[in-house]
Parts: C-alpha cells; sequence; structure tokens
C-alpha cells in the first residue's frame, strides 16, 4: 500500500482519477491530459500488471509522468517502463520514486527496510512533485 499512498497524494494534488490498471478503459485515455503511471518496485521494475497496461496502450502523443516507491534505490528502476511509454509516443514530462517500506522474499527475515515510509516528508515531496507538473 506504500505506492497507492503516494498515488493519492498526487491524484488529489492533481484533483485527477485514480484507477488500477485492471479498470482503466484504454478509449478513455483520450480524454485526458496528463497521466501517471506508477507501481511499487519488484525485483527491479514496476510491477507486471502495470508494465503489460503499458504494452497494450495505443500510440498517442500525450504528457505522462512515473511515479515508483522502492526500498532501496539504487538503478533507475523506471527505465522498462519509460520505454514502453515512450514507443507509444508518450511525453515524459517528469519522474519521482520516494523510499517504500519492503518486506519483500529475503527481506521479511529481518523485518523490512524503509520501515515507516513512506512517511510524512515522502508524501509531502509527492504533493509538491503532481503540483509542478501543472504549473
Amino acid at each position: 500500500m506504500n505506492t497507492e499512498k503516494v498515488a493519492k497524494v498526487m491524484a488529489d494534488a492533481l484533483d485527477a482519477k485514480l484507477a488500477p490498471p485492471e479498470e482503466v478503459d484504454l478509449d478513455s485515455l483520450i480524454d485526458y491530459d496528463l497521466i501517471g503511471f506508477g507501481s511499487g518496485i519488484y525485483s527491479g521494475r514496476h510491477h507486471k500488471a502495470l508494465l503489460e497496461f503499458a504494452r497494450k496502450l495505443p500510440s498517442q502523443k500525450k504528457e505522462a509522468f512515473v511515479f515508483s516507491t522502492c526500498g532501496k534505490w539504487i538503478k533507475n528502476y523506471h527505465e522498462g517502463l519509460l520505454e514502453i511509454l515512450k514507443q507509444k509516443g508518450f511525453i515524459i514530462k517528469d519522474e519521482f520514486t520516494c523510499s517504500g517500506w519492503d518486506t519483500y522474499g529475503p527481506l521479511k527475515l529481518i523485518g523490512g527496510i524503509k520501515k515507516g515510509h513512506p512517511d510524512a516528508k515522502d508524501l509531502e515531496n509527492a504533493h509538491v512533485f503532481a503540483k509542478s507538473l501543472i504549473n
């Protein structure tokens, strides 16, 4: 639920609709000027459902942004999703990431990393980021 917290803050800041990929009508995307794509990072990439959704998108010249939460930022985890979106014609305005409490796989044994994140500061940063997309 880490990324959902961030997504809700961004949606509120943008006065935007929030929806998981499986609930998005691809034909309805034409009605939006800016589209955000985000998930937690799993094994170095966005969630497979989001990547599959992006691959199904029709080509279009729309502005987009990408965001994520992850336990440890050690490389650009957005590269795969960005590549798909750019191939579809999306114009990437910006990217955002913040820490998220990671309890995946062996990290469960040690209680996870980045416990307590996203915290209030992370969420404020997400809010400021989202507002910057429309200013």
